[in-house]
């Protein structure tokens, strides 16, 4: 049967990547990689880095690209327009694995981070075995988050002592901090909405592109920092076609 690997890559370093994947990446004959467009090409110069660094040998696999099919950003019903994203992704994927995959091959899908934080994959592989479009079986290989490069970039806890963390997309924050929480990650941010919240004590410590060559990071009390955010955003969006940034927010003193 065919067996498929989903791999975490971590957030970028080549050398943040696990023995574990390192080995998953020698084992894959096939390493299907999604393809996000131009403006995102950066990425695959980083992913090109990893394989030449750790794949032992080189004429031993392939690379087989699936073009990422469109996503409804501005729908109104946005767990509707997710769950049409992932139909679409399903399709493809399955397209791939059944026409690019011996029956007893082994592939690898390349998944940024750790495929369990706010990434599709393993969603998109479920959906495809309920539909028994195309049988295999699968394995997951934990990654390197950005959530723990970004903390180890600045130097700090993720946690204060014996208190929790909240991880959250930053939609979830327009109207403040969950109550009773001290620490907050915030990812997916296309606005860093963290500026518009009216709790000016707040610490912000941010980063983009954390881990790679391009990896810039700023800390400070949110108020004072927060147009510096803003205009380093813009001008990196600018310079590099998109960009790829997170955050953590805490409240002083804990």
């Amino acid at each position: 049967m065919r067996e498929i690997l989903v791999i975490g890559i971590g957030p970028g370093h080549p050398d943040q990547i696990t023995v574990q994947a390192v080995d998953a990446l020698n084992r894959a004959q096939v390493l299907f990689v999604v393809d996000k467009g131009a403006a995102k090409s950066g990425l695959l110069e980083v992913r090109d880095e990893i394989l030449r660094r750790h794949v032992r040998n080189h004429d031993g696999y392939r690379v087989v690209e699936i073009a990422d099919p469109p996503r409804d950003r501005g729908a109104y019903a946005y767990a509707d327009a997710v769950a049409d994203w992932h139909a679409a992704r399903a399709d493809r994927f399955a397209e791939a694995i059944g026409t690019e995959l011996d029956d007893d091959g082994v592939g690898a899908f390349l998944v940024w981070g750790d495929p369990a934080l706010y990434d599709s994959t393993l969603r998109v592989i479920d959906h495809i075995l309920a539909g028994d479009r195309v049988t295999f079986d699968f394995s997951v290989i934990a990654g390197v988050t950005s959530v723990h490069a970004l903390t180890a970039a600045h130097r700090i806890p993720l946690n204060g002592i014996g208190e929790p963390v909240h991880i959250t997309p930053a939609r979830r924050i327009a109207d403040g901090l969950p109550d009773g929480v001290d620490s907050v990650v915030v990812m997916l941010d296309p606005h860093f909405t963290a500026a518009q919240l009216d709790e000016p004590d707040l610490e912000v410590f941010w980063g983009a592109y954390v881990s790679t060559r391009d990896e810039v990071l700023i800390s400070g009390r949110l108020r004072d920092v927060a147009p510096q955010i803003a205009r380093t955003r813009a001008e990196l969006r600018s310079r590099h076609g998109w960009i790829m940034d997170s955050y953590l927010l805490r409240r002083p003193g804990r």
